[in-house]
């Protein structure tokens, strides 16, 4: 998907020196394997000399590339932290890092973090210059029209409700997806989060099953405050989420808690099937 073959050719005789060697893309860097090449440089574009500060600077990102937040996010990270063992540095061009700042700058801030100064999009060339850019031609396909999440404001779980309150709150949605959370400690003592996604009916649209869970683990994913709201303890919990999309927007309006006792959203869903809305 890069325009890679018009400045290999260009890129071929010259040299960087002896400061740098290639190195095999280490295991901790999951983000940047299968890209379709195995060993980096290094030091790298970031600067970092050794493998264990790469494996550690790396890894802070990987959240970010796993919210799927723009579709070169993956290609550009990698293309600094873990740049192609070639004769020369390559670049990933300045129109992509505005691209990738655009679309996953928000999930940042979500998390509470500015884009950072040492991905300040005027350090890279421009599309004239030897860089990574999309082709053109296969721009229009990544930018494929699918509704996207965003940060928003935790919806409350709801406690006190009927079961004829959820028909309506299914009648006035376009999805509701049960799911099923849990967390665990990684090494580092940071939280990763294990999300099971269940889609148990679509109230509106063409949106596909696997289409909806992508969309749900990706809000999830950026809407990480509203996890561990979710999950005090390490002992799973079963949610329905309910929302809308709206604009190219996935949006969660409801939270139920779902508990075994809990009668009325057992009996909302085996309803559903044959509720007609008002």
């Amino acid at each position: 998907l890069l325009a890679v073959n018009g400045f290999l050719r260009v890129a071929t005789g010259l040299d960087i020196g002896l400061s740098t060697k290639c190195v095999v893309i280490p295991k901790e860097m999951g983000m940047c394997h299968k890209i379709g090449y195995s060993e980096m440089r290094l030091p790298n574009l970031m600067g970092h000399t050794s493998m264990a500060e790469v494996i550690l600077k790396s890894t802070t990102w990987q959240h970010l590339v796993h919210t799927d937040c723009h579709p070169h996010v993956r290609t550009f990270l990698c293309s600094l932290f873990a740049p192609i063992c070639l004769d020369t540095f390559i670049h990933p061009c300045r129109s992509m890092c505005v691209a990738v700042r655009d679309s996953c700058a928000p999930v940042l801030l979500c998390h509470g973090q500015p884009w950072p100064d040492s991905l300040d999009c005027d350090r890279f060339p421009g599309d004239e210059d030897m860089c990574l850019a999309p082709l053109a031609k296969d721009y229009k396909y990544l930018q494929k029209v699918v509704p996207k999440p965003t940060c928003q404001t935790c919806p409350a779980v709801e406690e006190f409700f009927t079961h004829k309150r959820v028909l309506e709150v299914f009648c006035d949605s376009n999805f509701a997806v049960k799911v099923k959370l849990s967390k665990k400690r990684t090494a580092s003592e940071d939280q990763e989060y294990n999300i099971e996604c269940q889609v148990e009916f679509i109230t509106q649209g063409s949106l596909l099953p696997y289409e909806t869970q992508s969309m749900i683990q990706q809000w999830l994913l950026i809407n990480e405050k509203c996890i561990e709201r979710m999950t005090p303890t390490h002992r799973p919990m079963v949610y329905l989420l309910v929302g809308n999309i709206e604009e190219g927007i996935i949006s969660v309006k409801q939270v139920y808690r779902w508990q075994r006792k809990d009668s009325q959203l057992t009996l909302a869903t085996q309803k559903w099937r044959y509720h007609k809305c008002v």
